[in-house]
């Protein structure tokens, strides 16, 4: 064990925020803490390494052992290159090799027991340098640089010129170099791309040391964390497995806590039932048995009522009108910021009904497509068609479509003058503002919370092509969740740019991929994406001789995988609907057989009864089978 904390509690101004927090931390683990925002996970990593003090408890690290902490925004102020600042981590090892260097000019001037006396202390220093990685260790750094999404041609930008992002950035490959045997990360997949987040996967899952995550990148937590340490209602539960098995067992857990309450509240009311009528009999044995029923209810360990699941935010997007069959078409689209070219030639047609991602590693422009679309910005050249009554709800990560000077109640009255008092603050409720949040004017407001105003905008808009950039930017996992599930029951048209990959996994129906200035499209999720990208990798670098004339264009694949995909779909949507048509038969079928078996005449014929019950008994097989089946068609 490399880290322990018990009962670890904290208050600000007597509000409790932890409650004897206790778990451990083995060597070389990989955990994670998840919960809502404001559940205290930020707090919690702030105590174990010693920035706040808690209130009560015990946070112990294994003797001997190092411990290194990346906190969400980082203040790093510095007049040195982005190399020079991680290179300064291996500071030690590059004194060693200037000592091995200087050695080897003594070694010319040296004679006799002087030179061997030198040499064995020249051999203890190589060794040295060779157990720190000594040689390896100028391209240590570049490759963490890299990996982090640095170009090299911005190794040499001084540290007090980034933006805050690429100081975190900095900060997280200064940790990672200095190793330490326990890593504390916070957020770390925030102002990363989606190549950045990939290269850290394979880093931290290769990493020899203990790492604890606190992170809403649900993907990044299924394939990094073997343990999730869950803060819920200032109490701290672990799960064993990735973030996909913590959600099922919390799920088989919340229904388990349900039943038993709604069990227990049954027999609470039974027996209050049964205690009030023997009273009523007003006799000396039926008040003592009352009596005892209710000393046994006294003593009855009452249970707490389960919260409600997912009660953060509440939305559901509907369009007003249906737009026409082609909702976007885009030919020929060119952008360029003085000499950088961003994209050219970009071509795109979204039909409706369509759920639509654009990917891309940061800086590609795929943030540009969209202001370009929306008009904030002119395209250098080509041209963008709207279809027939296709209405746009834009979501801006950067908040442009809100007035900094206006409060919340103003942003939403002005912009749907129809609402009255009372809608404009149950929709702002529904968004978690509530009492004189409303009043706050929206610069006052934390990312989060402008995130949270965009979304209740978006959700009265109404519109039927909805345009989000990063719409689960500063959402807690709770919050994606809501919003995925108010995104997939939308049957208007859909256009996002995210780096979300559990996001894109569970909205996208098509993924266009923004990759040297060119936009591929596959059809499918996330994982489908990954999948045919790499295939479409393999052909396309296979060198084969007398097979390169083979090989499919990159054009012509991606439509042979979209015509394979599409017919998939088709097929299971069909099989979808002959089960949903046999399940709604069965289930007739079983009304009538209900109906019938209550006639008077018909239960008291035992022979047709049995008759009946038989069949019933068939049916509920049949429909249990059905029932399966359809559950495995809408995964």
């Amino acid at each position: 064990m490399i880290l322990s904390c018990q009962n670890i509690s904290k208050a600000f101004n007597d509000e409790p925020v932890l409650s004897n927090v206790s778990f451990h931390i083995e060597d070389h683990e990989k955990a994670a803490i998840v919960g809502i925002n404001g559940a205290g996970k930020t707090t919690l990593l702030r105590i174990i390494v010693g920035e706040q003090p808690a209130d009560t408890g015990i946070v112990t690290l294994s003797k001997g052992k190092t411990l290194g902490y990346l906190a969400q925004n980082q203040d790093v102020d510095s007049n040195s290159s982005i190399y020079d600042e991680l290179l300064s981590v291996k500071a030690d090892v590059i004194a060693m090799e200037q000592q091995i260097r200087e050695m080897e000019h003594q070694m010319k001037l040296k004679t006799g027991s002087e030179l061997e006396s030198l040499m064995e202390a020249y051999t203890r220093l190589t060794h040295a340098f060779e157990l720190a990685n000594g040689y390896a260790c100028q391209s240590e750094v570049t490759g963490i640089l890299k990996g982090l999404g640095f170009a090299e041609d911005e190794f040499s930008k001084k540290i007090s010129t980034l933006s805050g992002g690429q100081k975190t950035r900095v900060a997280l490959g200064r940790l990672l170099l200095l190793n330490p045997d326990l890593i504390l990360l916070d957020e770390p997949t925030n102002h990363l791309d989606l190549h950045s987040i990939t290269w850290l996967e394979t880093y931290l899952l290769n990493y020899k040391g203990a790492v604890l995550i606190v992170s809403h990148d649900r993907y990044f937590l299924d394939r990094i964390a073997g343990k999730i340490i869950e803060i819920d209602q200032t109490k701290a539960t672990s799960f064993l497995g990735n973030y996909s098995d913590y959600a099922v067992k919390k799920e088989q857990l919340r229904t388990a806590a349900i039943h038993a309450y709604l069990k227990q509240q049954q027999e609470i009311k039974h027996q209050e039932a049964v205690i009030e009528k023997l009273k009523s009999f007003n006799r000396e044995k039926s008040i003592r048995r009352a009596e005892s029923r209710e000393k046994m209810l006294d003593k009855m360990e009452i249970l707490d009522k389960p919260g409600e699941a997912r009660t953060d935010i509440q939305m559901t997007l509907t369009p007003q009108i249906t737009s026409g069959k082609d909702v976007l078409h885009i030919e020929a689209l060119a952008k360029s910021f003085g000499r950088q070219t961003l994209f050219s030639g970009l071509a795109m047609d979204i039909k409706r009904g369509e759920h639509v991602a654009i990917i891309g590693d940061n800086g590609t422009g795929k943030t540009t497509i969209l202001k370009i679309i929306n008009g904030l910005l002119k395209a250098d050249e080509g041209t963008i068609t709207l279809g027939s009554n296709v209405q746009i709800g834009y979501y801006d990560q950067e908040h442009h479509v809100l007035h900094m000077e206006k409060t919340l109640f103003e942003e939403i009255s002005d912009a749907y003058p129809y609402l009255n008092n009372t809608q404009i603050r149950n929709t702002l409720a529904a968004f978690l503002f509530t009492g004189d949040d409303v009043y706050k004017q929206i610069k006052d407001l934390s990312g989060g919370e402008r995130g949270r105003l965009s979304l209740a905008k978006l959700m009265l808009s109404k519109s039927n092509f909805l345009i989000l950039d990063e719409p689960t930017n500063h959402l807690d996992i709770t919050s994606k969740e809501i919003l995925e599930d108010a995104l997939n029951a939308y049957e208007g048209t859909l256009l996002y740019v995210s780096h979300d990959r559990y996001f894109i996994n569970r909205t996208a129906s098509r993924i266009l991929d923004l990759d040297g200035k060119i936009l591929t499209g596959y059809l499918g999720n996330y994982d489908y994406y990954l999948e045919k990208k790499d295939s479409l990798s393999r052909h396309l670098s296979s060198d084969t001789p007398g097979q390169k004339d083979d090989i499919p264009s990159e054009n012509k694949l991606n439509w042979q995988l979209q015509k394979e995909m599409q017919a998939k779909a088709r097929k299971r949507e069909n099989d979808l609907k002959k089960c949903e048509s046999a399940i709604t038969d069965l289930e007739q079928k079983l009304s009538e057989i209900e109906a019938s078996m209550s006639l008077p005449e018909v239960a008291t014929n035992v022979a047709q009864l049995q008759e009946l019950m038989k069949e019933q008994d068939e049916i509920n097989e049949k429909l249990s089978a059905l029932y399966d089946q359809w559950e495995a068609l809408e995964a």
